[in-house]
């Protein structure tokens, strides 16, 4: 059954690619989505101060993930190893401008001498809004991920997601290290708190501008103080997290849910 699927997603893949051009990338994307299925044979993670995700078996190339983001990064430096990449992104006020004192984060990307990623690396103040626990599990869950072809993006289903044993941050511990927020708008049962960060690029394909700036939203429950939910698009990738899908029963019970 397993061998079926996978060849059903070539099938899916293959059509998908036909129908671009220059669509190299998209195939190592693909190549890199099909290893998910067996996330520890091809990938391992470090979680200390920041968050590595390690590609045993690296199908990505640094030109895949500039075609994918239109995006370069805020510096790159040569390794012994290859080079690593670094993308900066600063918290701005309403009028676009950079906030005093600074609030900032980085995403790493490290590649081989043959040029593929075999690191990706996410700074600790990336964690106060996706908690290392939880990113993990959302990395895990891409292997059975549906694939929008029109939006080109990956969705998880609740009910394959791994479970964990893992409690939510509260609003005051997120504020405390990202400060006060653009904007507040008030739901039913949940407060969405809007943050700007605007990535520090060197170069930015025309017409993806946009790209830079990132809309970071977190949702936290008005009964529990507690982050339920993440979005955000980071250096062109949308990730978007509902933490209480990967929590099990026994964890809720515990966090007053």
């Amino acid at each position: 059954m397993k061998t079926f699927t996978r060849i059903l997603r070539w099938l899916l893949a293959f059509t998908l690619l036909s129908t671009m051009t220059g669509c190299l990338y998209w195939l190592h994307a693909y190549q890199t989505y099909l290893q998910m299925d067996e996330f520890d044979r091809y990938f391992s993670v470090v979680s200390k101060d920041d968050f590595t995700v390690h590609f045993k078996k690296p199908k990505l190339f640094s030109e895949d993930f500039v075609s994918l983001a239109k995006l370069h990064a805020s510096s790159e430096e040569q390794t012994a190893d290859g080079k690593r990449w670094r993308y900066w992104f600063r918290k701005i006020d309403k009028d676009g401008k950079q906030v005093a004192p600074e609030v900032s984060f980085y995403l790493d990307l490290a590649f081989n001498k043959e040029d593929k990623i075999t690191d990706w690396t996410f700074s600790n103040l990336f964690l106060q809004i996706a908690p290392p626990e939880f990113l993990e599990a959302s990395f895990r869950s891409l292997g059975g991920a549906e694939i929008n072809e029109e939006k080109k993006q990956l969705k998880a289903k609740a009910d394959q997601l791994e479970k964990i044993a893992a409690l939510l941050p509260k609003k005051s511990q997120v504020v405390k290290q990202l400060g006060e927020p653009l904007e507040i708008t008030q739901e039913e049962k949940q407060e969405v708190y809007l943050y700007h960060f605007r990535l520090e690029a060197k170069e930015i394909e025309e017409g993806y501008e946009d790209r830079a700036l990132s809309e970071v939203r977190l949702m936290f429950d008005k009964e529990t103080a507690e982050m339920v939910k993440m979005s955000g698009r980071f250096a062109g990738l949308k990730i978007s997290i509902n933490y209480r899908d990967y929590q099990d029963d026994k964890d809720k019970t515990v966090a007053g849910l």
